[in-house]
């Protein structure tokens, strides 16, 4: 997919198909007559429903999670050379070539999951423009790597799992909410890989400046995502987008992932409607985050390692929710009383 412009994407953007509620309805029936009380799945219940609203009855005639993808996309920022991370620009290079050797956590959390992983580095090479001096892309550079994003997604999958790699992104996805979202470095900012008080203060200020050096944009969410972002929130925000496309259910990882498609959210309320927050993020503002879009995440233990890492083990929590789902016996079939009357 190529965007000719920022106008082309924002077409896309709101040129959403909706869900297919028969698909969902039928889920929500056999989960009446299943050998259990009304609703005491809880949410596995919901997320079987979740599952067949986006995947559809012209996708299969029942939810299914035969393939799942784990997109991990990589980018470099050149906002790092402010000091506003523990760990150096080189580390993100270094981890792309961790996961290709399969050292990684998320290699081992894919594989549980039962998920294929990829990884894709987006010119690890040309960090992004420091972006309190300006925009940290052109809008030439941002729709290439929205692109990326897009066409990563293949239609054959069942599910996608989208996560991320950067020294520094949580600066920029920081810098992003607070655009989007209101406050600032105080109210947005965490620590990130773990910098110490010295460098929190210099990430919030670092943040405070890019809001006011990119001020005028507030009311373009593209152009802020653009201005605030990475390649690699970029290309979150296309693969999130062509999931939504082709009907394809989304988990979303942390707070970095969150923050890349929020913007959608921004364009159109219902946009993220296809995606779930697989865990609630260490990194303080992801709980922030998913309050204002609404999202309800499924796990919570802590975790801020990004990669994919929470929406890969959150796999698990689906792939329970359909087997609940397809292999319990309905009252009828297991010669059990129902509910009286």
């Amino acid at each position: 997919m190529t965007f000719a412009s920022l106008s082309a994407l924002r077409a896309a953007c709101h040129a959403l198909p909706p869900p297919d509620e028969a698909a969902a309805a039928q889920v929500v029936a056999r989960q009446a007559q299943l050998t259990k009380p009304p609703g005491s799945l809880g949410r596995l219940e919901e997320l079987a429903a979740w599952l067949a609203r986006w995947q559809g009855q012209a996708r299969n005639h029942a939810p299914r999670l035969d393939r799942v993808d784990v997109l991990v996309f990589a980018g470099n920022h050149g906002v790092t050379a402010q000091g506003i991370s523990a760990y150096p620009a080189a580390v993100t290079a270094q981890m792309v070539a961790n996961f290709s050797a399969g050292g990684a956590a998320i290699n081992q959390l894919a594989r549980v999951a039962g998920a294929s992983l990829r990884v894709i580095p987006l010119a690890l090479d040309e960090p992004t423009q420091d972006f309190t001096q300006g925009a940290a892309m052109d809008e030439a550079a941002f729709l290439a790597a929205v692109a990326a994003g897009f066409d990563a997604v293949d239609h054959a999958a069942d599910l996608v799992c989208l996560g991320e790699m950067g020294i520094g992104n949580t600066t920029a996805a920081a810098a992003l909410a607070a655009a989007l979202f209101g406050g600032g470095g105080e109210r947005w900012a965490g620590r990130g890989t773990g910098v110490d008080d010295a460098g929190l203060a210099r990430k919030r200020a670092v943040i405070d400046a890019a809001l006011a050096r990119h001020a005028t944009l507030r009311d373009d969410p593209l152009a802020l995502a653009a201005a605030l972002g990475g390649r690699e929130l970029a290309a979150i925000l296309g693969a999130t987008l062509a999931a939504r496309s082709a009907r394809i259910p989304v988990l979303l990882d942390g707070f970095v992932s969150t923050a890349a498609a929020a913007p959608l959210a921004k364009l159109r309320s219902d946009a993220l409607d296809h995606a779930v927050a697989a865990h609630a993020s260490a990194e303080a503002a992801h709980r922030t985050l998913l309050a204002e879009l609404g999202l309800a995440p499924l796990l919570d233990l802590d975790m801020r390692l990004g990669e994919a890492s929470g929406a890969a083990l959150a796999v698990l929590i689906l792939r329970a929710a359909l087997a609940c789902h397809t292999g319990m016996a309905t009252f009828a079939e297991a010669g059990v009383a129902g509910k009286k009357k």
